[in-house]
């Protein structure tokens, strides 16, 4: 066995790249199974180090490009903070380029990810585990997985560039990319190869990052649930099936959790609804990325904690600068205000001690535990923050100022303020007496949930609406007092919006968004506050990056990006 350091794109941590598709090799030594791999130990640090980057993968820039180019998050221009360059307006506005960071970070992260499982999976290839008193069930898992995981970083390139390079092995070099449907097959191939290897998840078993049969099956699914979008071949009644048998538990035991927040809990790797999460823990694989970006940088009062934070991200307005309500501008966005009344998540954050919490926003009155107020440092310095569900310049109205009054305030992405927007806590913060569980909460990759709406969907696409309705509202329930839904799902109400609404409502900041509008042909079509509709089709697709293309020439560039 050889061990190398593998190129592809410029440097992450012990690896560089100098191509964007050129799996080259160095080798800096030449060692065998018998010498490298000592025990049970070192075989699961091998396997489980390509999991450690798919944790990186699944936030940053690929959650930047799903969710920021989409409508319900925003970063706004606040004061002198966070023009950037006028990087965040490209997205939401849709004028991103070959030469942006975040699309070319995700290029590069996928095929880094590809590279990684296929070098683990090459050295355990090599390897009897008979002679770690392992059997050979076990090494067919392993290699499934590394399957499974190869598979899962391909649909995800899949997903934001259509055709990527397909590698099979470290030799190949400069390799085109492959079409649409060549990818979507060698997807496929991975995970129904995987699936017949790989164990299911019994009763009762926490996560702890392994992909299991429920995993599997629930990418198939995944797969098919947007084949549409992704070569042009509508795969719906194949999705519904897997759908449906991973909700009879054929692949694994799994259930909806009956908390609100148990999906998403200090303890979620205990919830029945994980089917694959990425494991955190305070000081070891922490999965923090979004703190700094979403947080005020005084909001480290407000969870009694010691963390600074950048105060950028927030999401977009549901009401104007009046303070009424967009409905009847646009379908798509006001994120906050799609939440019905009495929904548990709704309420602002508040951390309860013992790991016990409610609300999962930042919105109103901003104060400390105690109930003092958190004062500003830009605006409203010195003054007490308010967080407001809307985008625009108030500090700026006034007599003497530049607006007379509320109503000729404009609201856009150049507009905002340092308390612009309701803030999201999906993922909990606890105070510093309990800080042993900070960053205790795993990062959810898939939920019984998200099984629940892709089959609810595939039955509305077919007609079925009192189905679908049924299986969104078995979801919705849990979160309103004695399961009391105030605005269920019906045939009568259930319509394209309201589909679109109840994914933006169940997995709002999950990093999802712009799959699920451009499955339904809304990413380009459809206005949402600060954004109007380009119908530019190639927009559905990100561009291969400049510096891919510049480090191997044999790459062709989407339509409309040439």
């Amino acid at each position: 066995m050889k061990k190398y350091i593998i190129f592809i794109c410029a440097g992450f941590g012990l690896l560089t790249m100098n191509s964007c598709t050129k799996l080259d090799q160095e080798f800096y030594s030449s060692v065998t199974p018998e010498t490298f791999f000592k025990s049970e130990k070192d075989i699961k640090a091998a396997l489980f180090r390509p999991f450690t980057h798919a944790k990186w993968y699944l936030g940053e820039d690929r959650w930047r490009l799903q969710e920021y180019t989409a409508d319900n998050f925003a970063i706004t221009t606040k004061g002198r903070h966070w023009y950037n360059g006028g990087e965040n307006e490209r997205f939401h506005y849709h004028r991103w380029t070959a030469d942006d960071g975040w699309i070319w970070g995700s290029w590069r992260g996928t095929l880094m990810g590809v590279a990684l499982a296929l070098d683990t999976k090459s050295d355990l290839e090599k390897l009897d585990y008979t002679q770690f008193a392992l059997t050979d069930e076990l090494k067919a898992s392993h290699l499934a997985q590394l399957d499974a995981l190869i598979g899962f970083f391909y649909l995800r390139g899949l997903d934001y560039f259509g055709g990527m390079p397909v590698f099979e092995s470290l030799d190949q070099e400069a390799l085109p990319r492959n079409t649409d449907v060549e990818l979507f097959n060698h997807i496929e191939k991975l995970l129904k190869a995987a699936l017949e290897n790989i164990p299911a998840k019994a009763a009762g078993d926490p996560e702890e990052g392994a992909i299991t049969k429920g995993a599997v099956a629930a990418m198939l699914a995944q797969l098919y649930f947007n084949a549409e979008s992704y070569i042009n071949k509508p795969m719906y009644n194949e999705a519904k099936v897997l759908a449906q048998d991973i909700i009879n538990n054929k692949y694994g035991t799994y259930s909806l959790d009956s908390k609100w927040n148990g999906p998403h809990s200090f303890t979620n790797n205990k919830s029945p609804e994980i089917i694959w999460s990425m494991p955190s823990e305070f000081k070891k694989l922490e999965y923090n990325w979004f703190y700094a970006d979403f947080y005020h940088y005084n909001t480290r009062q407000y969870f009694d904690q010691d963390m600074g934070a950048n105060n950028g991200a927030h999401l977009t307005p549901s009401r104007k600068p009046d303070g009424s309500k967009y409905d009847s501008d646009f379908k798509l966005g006001s994120p906050y205000e799609k939440f019905s009344a009495g929904d548990f998540r709704k309420k602002p954050y508040k951390y309860l001690g013992s790991g016990n919490y409610e609300g999962m926003f930042i919105i109103g009155p901003h104060l400390t535990p105690d109930g003092k107020p958190i004062v500003g440092g830009e605006e409203y310095k010195d003054k007490p923050l308010d967080f407001v569900d809307q985008v625009g310049r108030f500090s700026q109205v006034g007599a003497g100022k530049k607006y007379a009054n509320v109503s000729q305030l404009p609201s856009k992405m150049s507009e905002g303020e340092e308390n612009t927007g309701v803030r999201l806590v999906k993922s909990p913060i606890p105070n510093l007496n309990d800080n042993s569980m900070r960053w205790g909460g795993d990062l959810p990759i898939i939920r019984l949930a998200e099984v629940y709406y892709i089959l609810a969907e595939c039955n509305f696409r077919t007609g079925n609406l009192s189905e679908a309705a049924n299986l969104i509202n078995q979801v919705r329930k849990r979160n309103f007092a004695d399961e009391k839904d105030s605005n269920p799902v019906t045939t009568a109400n259930l319509d394209k919006y309201r589909l679109l609404d109840e994914w933006s409502i169940e997995f709002l900041g999950e990093g999802r968004r712009r799959t699920d509008l451009v499955r339904w042909k809304a990413f380009t079509s459809e206005r949402w506050w600060d954004h109007n509709p380009s119908n530019a089709a190639h927009l559905n697709r990100f561009p291969v990056p400049n510096e891919a293309i510049a480090g191997n020439n044999n790459l062709k560039q989407n339509p409309g990006y040439e």
